[in-house]
Parts: C-alpha cells; sequence; structure tokens
C-alpha cells in the first residue's frame, strides 16, 4: 500500500533538532558562491568540510587496540588496481568472523576511504566483524559504468579470497556476507547485491544494507510508481541535498543511461531471490520516496526479508554534517 498523506507530512516535517543545528551550523555552499565551481571544486570542498568535522564522530580516527588496518590493492578488469582498507578485529572470538564491504557515498563523482572509516571500525570493534572498505574510481575521470566494475570486482575478489586463515582477509562469508554504503554507496550496495544474485556469486551474499541510497532516476520512472515518487521534485527542507534543482550534472560527469539497472536498480526485472535488505531512509531527502518504493516492492511483491527505519524530519546524510 502506498504511503498516506500523514505519514508523509509527518516524515518530512523538519525535526526541531535538525533547525537548531542549522541555526548554528549551516550547511556550506559547496561550490563557494560559484555558478560556474567545476564538479572538482566541490569536490574538494566536500572533502574540506568533512574533514573538520571528523574530530567529533564517536570514533574520528584509528583504534588500533581494537581494530587493526589494511592497506591492499586488487586488481580490476582493466589491468588497473583499485585500493581498499581491510579492518580486523584486534580480540580473539571462538566464531568466525562475518564480512562487510562498505562502498561510500559522494554522488559517484566525489567521495573517499574517509567516509565509510567510521562504519568500517565500528563493524570491526563492535560486531567483531572484517571490513573492506573500497576506493572504487570516480567520475567524471572514470565514466560509469567504472565504478560499478571496480566494486563488482572487489566483491568477487573478497568471495574468492576471505578465510579464517587468511592473512589478508581473515574472515568467514559463510557467517555472514554483506554489502552496504550510503547514498551513491547505497546503490552500488543494491547493484552489488542484484549482480552477486544473477551471476551466482559464490558463497553468496547474505544481507544488503542501504542507508540513504539512490535507487531510481527522476527520468526514468515507470508510471505505475508515478504518484508514489514525489520527493525527488517536491523535497523543499532537505538541507544537504538539492536535486530538484540539479537533474543532470551528475549524469552529464558520469555518462550514464539512467535506464540500466547498474544505475536504477529498481528497474532491474528480476527482484526475487536477493539477500534481506535493511533500510535507513531520511525524512527530508529527495531520495525518500525511491527507498520506500524499493524496500515495498521487495517485501511485498518478491518475499524479500526487509527492515526499515525512517527518520523523521531529518534530511540526507544529516548524521556526517551535523
Amino acid at each position: 500500500m502506498p504511503r498516506s498523506s500523514d505519514e508523509l507530512k509527518r516524515m518530512g516535517t523538519p525535526h526541531p533538532d535538525l533547525l537548531a543545528a542549522l541555526e548554528t551550523e549551516p550547511f556550506p555552499d559547496l561550490t563557494n558562491g560559484d555558478p560556474k565551481a567545476s564538479i572538482f571544486d566541490v569536490r574538494q570542498n566536500r572533502a574540506e568540510h568533512l574533514a573538520k568535522l571528523r574530530h567529533l564522530y564517536p570514533i574520528p580516527g584509528p583504534i588500533p587496540d581494537s581494530v587493526r588496518e589494511i592497506e591492499h590493492q586488487i586488481p580490476v578488469r582493466d589491468g588497473s588496481s583499485v585500493g581498499v582498507r581491510i579492518y580486523v578485529p584486534t580480540k580473539t572470538s571462538e566464531k568466525d568472523a562475518p564480512l562487510i564491504l562498505m562502498m561510500h557515498e559522494g554522488g559517484w563523482t566525489m567521495g573517499d576511504l574517509t567516509d565509510e572509516d567510521q562504519n568500517c571500525r565500528m563493524f570491526a570493534r563492535d560486531l567483531g566483524a572484517v571490513c573492506v572498505n573500497i576506493e572504487y574510481r570516480l567520475g567524471p575521470e572514470h565514466p560509469f559504468p567504472a565504478g560499478v566494475n571496480d566494486c563488482w570486482d572487489v566483491v568477487q575478489w573478497c568471495a574468492k579470497t576471505a578465510s579464517p586463515s587468511s592473512e589478508t582477509l581473515p574472515a568467514s562469508p559463510q557467517s555472514g556476507f554483506i554489502v552496504g554504503g550510503a547514498s551513491a554507496g547505497g546503490n552500488l550496495a543494491a547493484v552489488m547485491c542484484q549482480l552477486s544474485r544473477d551471476e551466482g556469486l559464490t558463497p553468496p551474499l547474505t544481507g544488503q544494507y542501504l542507508c540513504v541510497p539512490a535507487l531510481l532516476w527522476w527520468d526514468v520512472v515507470p508510471e505505475k510508481w508515478a504518484e508514489e515518487y514525489k520527493s525527488r521534485a517536491e523535497a523543499e527542507f532537505d538541507p544537504v541535498l538539492k536535486l530538484s534543482n540539479d537533474k543532470n550534472s551528475v549524469i552529464d560527469a558520469l555518462k550514464v543511461d539512467t535506464r540500466s539497472p547498474l544505475f536504477s536498480p529498481l528497474l532491474h526485472s528480476n527482484l526475487k531471490g536477493l539477500a534481506p535488505a535493511y533500510f535507513q531512509l531520511a525524512g527530508l531527502d529527495p531520495l525518500r520516496d525511491e527507498g520506500l518504493l524499493y524496500e515495498k516492492v521487495l517485501r511485498e511483491e518478491h518475499a524479500v526479508p526487509t527492515r526499515l527505519e525512517v527518520y523523521d524530519g531529518f534530511g540526507h546524510m544529516f548524521w556526517t554534517n551535523w
């Protein structure tokens, strides 16, 4: 069933805590007031903005007493390599460690390993998981589907390499094998989950973590979902993501066909048999409705187990900025 107007209103009403945070610390203009700012300027400004905040994070840096970090290069299909950071719990356990692969946010054109450092350190320390943080290549330097291919090559490498006795990747995918990410990273995680099912990945994935994910581009929405796909155009209050004012810059940078399920995973022709999905969505987020749609379609139409949490009144990536 579609969400009621009361539910959507509740989700989309700004939370007093967010309004108070904005009053104290408004979100910066990442173009520095320059309408001609390049994607490279915005990338650098975003990185500097987040770097100033990370000392406030619950885990502001490496925690060597709890987590060992390994830098590694993984060869990919075009003959180059992709960097990953591997996080291994230092505490020994009688149980084999599960494996979690994280893909960072940044609109497929920004971001790096620092964006998922905190989650990977937390998952390793608190869950006893071995984590792999993937530095996939970005557009416009590397057009679509380079980032998708990088992530898929890393997923396959992990499936082949992970073993409790491995020096590099001491994990057991049979104990848990999860892909995850936020925003563009959530998009890539959803795509990885579909590819793993389509290609018969062994061992198979056991879960997907989709945090404020982009799942369906605005220009290819099927008519059957048009009434439930409103937040891209109607979200007024999100302080971070302003997609209604800038619909094509990402597409121009990536040179992507938005109809491809490698970019709009909600359009995949077969959504049966996917790994269980955990969704975190934000009520003010322009991406909210495609997350709600994907969760509903997986659960109601394809019997995929899901768990959904919506943060009413908060915006896209609010926890990384305030």
